[in-house]
């Protein structure tokens, strides 16, 4: 693995070495290298013990994570993302917040359904806040011109991440869009991508642990030169690292139970908003004829 000797300017930078040499880190570090990219905010405020906790591995190897970067240590990487939250004046991080409510949620009986529904509602709030945060203006940008320039959108979400597939699919067909749902079925995913080219688009949907089928699919349609729109969370999951543009979606876990409220709203905005982009597209042909 080769080591930098200039440690990055800025937190964007880390961000774009990390995503650049993600592969070539071995496993331990790779571990830390996601922690980073998932919990930027932790990153800066936490010791170097709790990292350490967090992600699984020993200050030891922190510390060789951010040399390998060329930082002189670990304080000095964190320093670059604390310099960031006081420049933005940023809230507490989203995997603190989530860790508190956890914490108060995991120590009270189930009571009644009353009970349940505010502790969903509680945390799926703190989930779409976040989506608001973590999703930038020009990646959904970008996002909704994949959608508007291909000729067929492929869509494809197994298992949980099936039922944000489907609606994606539906809504798009909805708003006149051609697009194919590889619904699996038969086991016959690789097959309903046969005619997948490079002039469409896949929108993968997969959530850790990655759905083997949709790793699959992503590979086969990058293998075809066709773009790919992922779904995920977090930026160096299989299926984002072959990407053409990745959303990143954190969503919320209650009582073991992770729910889908974040992932269905961003797949809402990507509909509603390749839809009024058409638009005038549309009214500008009709008004040619």
């Amino acid at each position: 693995m080769a080591e930098s000797s200039t440690p990055p300017a800025s937190a964007e930078e880390l961000r774009a070495a990390i995503l650049q040499r993600y592969e070539s880190l071995s496993k331990r570090l790779q571990q830390i290298a996601r922690y980073v990219l998932d919990e930027p905010n932790a990153v800066a405020l936490e010791t170097l013990a709790v990292l350490s906790e967090r992600t699984g591995v020993q200050p030891s190897a922190i510390v060789r994570f951010a040399k390998s970067f060329g930082f002189d240590g670990a304080t000095q990487m964190q320093r670059l993302f604390r310099d960031g939250l006081l420049s933005g004046n940023a809230s507490l991080a989203y995997g603190e917040r989530v860790r508190e409510f956890s914490e108060a949620v995991d120590g009270k009986a189930v009571g009644d359904p009353g009970q349940v529904l505010a502790e969903f509602v509680e945390g799926n709030v703190l989930a779409l806040q976040n989506l608001g945060k973590i999703v930038a203006r020009d990646d959904l940008a970008r996002a909704v011109k994949l959608i508007a320039r291909a000729d067929t959108v492929y869509v494809a979400g197994v298992r949980r991440s099936f039922p944000v597939a489907a609606y994606l699919a539906y809504s798009l067909q909805q708003v006149d869009k051609k697009t194919v749902f590889i619904d699996s079925v038969g086991g016959m995913s690789l097959q309903q991508v046969h005619a997948i080219a490079a002039d469409d688009l896949l929108i993968a949907v997969s959530y850790h642990p990655y759905a083997a089928e949709t790793v699959q699919l992503v590979d086969a349609a990058v293998e075809r030169r066709c773009k790919v729109l992922s779904i995920s969370d977090s930026l160096v999951s299989p299926v984002a690292k072959p990407a053409t543009q990745v959303l990143q979606v954190r969503e919320a876990e209650i009582r073991k139970f992770r729910s889908l409220s974040a992932s269905m709203c961003l797949a809402q905005v990507l509909v509603i908003a390749y839809a009024f982009a058409v638009t005038p597209v549309a009214a500008t042909k009709r008004r040619k004829k």
